[in-house]
Formats: C-alpha cells, structure tokens, sequence
C-alpha cells in the first residue's frame, strides 16, 4: 500500500513570562477508511515562573508513563511502535485530557531528579484503561534519573505507575522500568553515536470485578551512528496481553534511516511477529518525514 500516514501542524508560542502553549494539530489517516480525519492530538498550557522548581500543565497532553509514551511517533529510529507498547498502551498511547505537576527534585547528589503526577480523566479506546463518566480518574506517576556518567555517555533510568478503571469491568496498575543508555564522543559527535533503550511493562488488570491477570512486555532497541546521515537500528520485542497472560508475541526488526537533516529522514524496516496464538508474518515498511518552519528541539 502507499498513503500519506499523517500529518501534523504545530503551534507553540509564549503566552506571557508566566506561560506559554502548545498545541499539535494532527490529520491522521483512517486505516479502516482510508480517508484523512482531523483530531487534536495535543493542546496544554505550561507554567514557566513557579517558585520551587514546579511546573504545571493543563490541557490534553501524552502523558508521562515511560519513555517512548511521550514522543511523537516521527521522532522515533523505527517507524512502526514497540509490540507492548501497542498491546497494552494501544496505538496512540496515553494521551488524555487533565493535569500534571512536576517537581525538580533539589538532589545534593550529582543527578538530574524529576518527579511528576498526573491526573487525567482516561482515555477513550485503550486495552489497558478506560473513561469512566463517574469520577473515577487515570493517576499516574513518573520518576526520572539521569546521570552524566563521562563527557561522552549519559544515563537514564525512569520509574513509571499507572492506575484506573478498564474496558473490562475492573480496574487495571500498570507499571514500567525504562533505562537508557547514550554515548555520542565531544570530538566525532557529528559521525558516532549510539544509543541502548529498554522498557518493561508489568500489569495488574481486574476481569470482570473477580479474575486477576498479571501478565508483561518489553523492548529493546539499540541505534548505531553508522556515518554522519545513517543510523541502523536492531530492537527485539515481547509481550502478553492485559487480558491474557498465556498469549507470547515475539518480534525482531532493523530499520535503516538516512538523516538528510533535521528537517528531513527517510527510512525503511522489516520485521517478523511469531506467536503462540496466531500465524508467522513478516512487515516492511518505507517512510519519508519532512518538517517546514521552525521547530522546537526534542526532549533529550
């Protein structure tokens, strides 16, 4: 098949020395359809003057629930998502409408420290959680730890919980441990880099108010700098359903991606599922992303 997968138009400005906003218009292409439909895919405000290292934001936001949830997926070294992320976070991820404060932890040790919570009120299609039109909320809670370990590597360790109603009549605490490795040298960091990011998702669902499921998944991804416009990526995934913990889905895949620059890549991958419930297929994909008008940078 070929299609125009998405397309998204961003809007960010300062409202005032006190605030400023973002919003991400996305027209995304309806698989079912095959027609493009519009749909807010973020729109918050964010405090910039609170005293005490706070930060608040308000509005319809991907949330904070590990690593790969709050990145926009043309952002990512592969194009298709992790199979656990799609499993148990569905394919949009965690992206609802509430608060969230974050706090810079005053740490006297040498590391970056960061702890948010959010509120929100759930999310509309998602196999782990569900909208409850009955006060009942989606919290959730991300730690964050970085380290500059030399003056070429870096690390990250983030510590992420989640907790609400779900689609199947009970409740669901959904947990995850992510860590991230990077190395880019200070003399050759236009041509190397590499990068090693695992994640590990551990749920908890309540079936239908009395059966208890405790199932998991993971990835991990390593991306090699290969020369200064290529960049090869190797990731393995595993996962259980929420619904169902006797369900094994393995996946292997590379994708390969040309960075012409910051405003254009193009990329290709091929991976292969295996199962214990469904039959062997193999996927290829080949996506070209390009940007016009200034950006803002990505959150490292």
């Amino acid at each position: 098949d070929a299609y125009l997968q998405e397309a998204e138009i961003s809007l960010q400005s300062v409202v005032d020395p006190y605030a400023r906003a973002d919003f991400f218009l996305s027209f995304a292409r309806n698989p079912s359809s095959g027609s493009m439909e519009a749909e807010l895919e973020e729109g918050y405000v964010t405090t910039t003057d609170l005293p005490a290292n706070v930060e608040l934001k308000a509005g319809k936001f991907r949330s904070r629930f590990g690593r790969l949830n709050t990145v926009h997926p043309h952002a990512l070294p592969f194009i298709d998502i992790p199979n656990a992320f799609v499993n148990y976070l569905g394919d949009e991820g965690l992206n609802d409408a509430g608060l969230s404060v974050s706090w810079l932890v005053p740490n006297p040790l040498d590391f970056y420290q960061e702890l948010t919570v959010e509120v929100t009120g759930g999310p509309n299609d998602n196999p782990s959680f569900s909208r409850i039109e009955a006060d009942r909320f989606l919290y959730l809670a991300h730690l964050k730890n970085f380290w500059d370990l030399t003056d070429n590597a870096t690390m990250e360790l983030g510590l992420s919980g989640a907790g609400g109603p779900n689609p199947y009549d009970g409740t669901t605490t959904l947990g995850a441990v992510d860590l991230t490795y990077k190395w880019k040298p200070l003399q050759f960091n236009t041509y190397q880099s590499f990068v090693w990011q695992t994640e590990a998702l551990l749920s908890h669902a309540t079936i239908g108010g009395a059966n208890d499921v405790d199932s998991w998944g993971m990835y991990t991804a390593m991306t090699y700098q290969i020369e200064k416009r290529y960049f090869l990526t190797g990731r393995f995934d595993y996962s259980n359903l929420p619904s169902d913990a006797s369900v094994a889905e393995r996946a292997v895949s590379a994708t390969l991606g040309w960075y012409a620059t910051e405003f254009q890549k193009i990329e290709i991958e091929g991976k292969r599922t295996t199962s214990n419930v469904a039959p062997d297929y193999s996927q290829a994909w080949l996506r070209w992303i390009f940007v016009i008008g200034a950006h803002g940078a990505h959150a490292y």
